[in-house]
């Protein structure tokens, strides 16, 4: 991974609806972060790097011990290698998602599609290719805890329905006929997005924008394999057709009945 430049603007995208909890708790709790990759070296430098943005980091060096410090229910938010000794970065993923929806970023091969399509096909949040920029990979950070961020108090108590959806925007809980959808908060932002547009096109760039935010790249994936899991989730239709309906250039939308 490359060390960083100069600083430069960077474009910004807020995910639909995200709002500090500061508003009512008056305070931002520092993020907790877990490391886990066998390049010690690596860790040390990022560590060093994150920990001057305001994170508090710990690494782990092999995937049995990083499964651990995962399921210890201390971090908010693992950055995954997927070479890794004991229990590769896929294995540690899948155990992860059993008992945890801890926001999860992984770091894979530059060209790996494979990684990276199983990864978030298991529930990864995102990914970022190595090597890269420390500062690339700090803002892709921030992209994945803002899409876990508690909204405010007005939020928590309004449901937003479409048909036999519920969403609670403030607890990130989806219900579909009265019962819950195991989903992940990368998966509730983009149903949120679609939900409250509703009949409309929503193109791939918006999403990225509104709901993983952050700028759709090049031959990114992300969109349509978290949508293909969101899609395996939702109750098959009485016309069999999937609830969320692609148009082919354009985007998503999702059915209103």
């Amino acid at each position: 991974m490359g060390k960083g430049g100069r600083r430069r603007a960077v474009r910004c995208y807020i995910p639909v609806g995200c709002f500090f909890c500061c508003c009512f708790f008056g305070v931002v709790a520092i993020n907790r972060l877990l490391l886990i990759d066998d390049d010690t070296e690596l860790c040390a430098m990022l560590a060093e790097y994150l920990e001057k943005e305001g994170f508090d980091t710990h690494a782990e060096h092999d995937g049995e011990s990083g499964l651990r410090a995962a399921l210890s229910g201390r971090y908010s938010i693992l950055v995954l290698d997927m070479m890794l000794p004991r229990l590769n970065g896929i294995e540690v993923l899948r155990k992860l998602r059993e008992h945890s929806q801890l926001p999860v970023l992984m770091l894979t091969a530059r060209g790996d599609d494979v990684d990276c399509i199983m990864g978030l096909e298991l529930g990864a949040d995102d990914y970022v290719a190595k090597p890269c920029a420390p500062r690339k990979l700090l803002a892709r950070i921030k992209a994945v805890l803002r899409r876990v961020e508690p909204r405010c108090l007005d939020a928590l108590n309004t449901p937003l329905q479409v048909g036999p959806l519920r969403l609670w925007p403030g607890r990130r809980q989806a219900e579909w006929d009265g019962k819950r959808l195991d989903i992940t908060a990368t998966e509730f932002n983009l149903l949120e997005v679609l939900a409250r547009r509703a009949g409309n096109i929503v193109s791939r760039h918006e999403l990225s924008g509104l709901a993983l935010g952050r700028p759709l790249e090049r031959f990114d994936r992300s969109i349509d394999v978290h949508l293909s899991n969101i899609r395996q989730k939702l109750p098959p239709r009485a016309d069999l057709r999937p609830w969320i309906q692609s148009v082919r250039g354009m985007g998503y939308f999702l059915l209103r009945e």
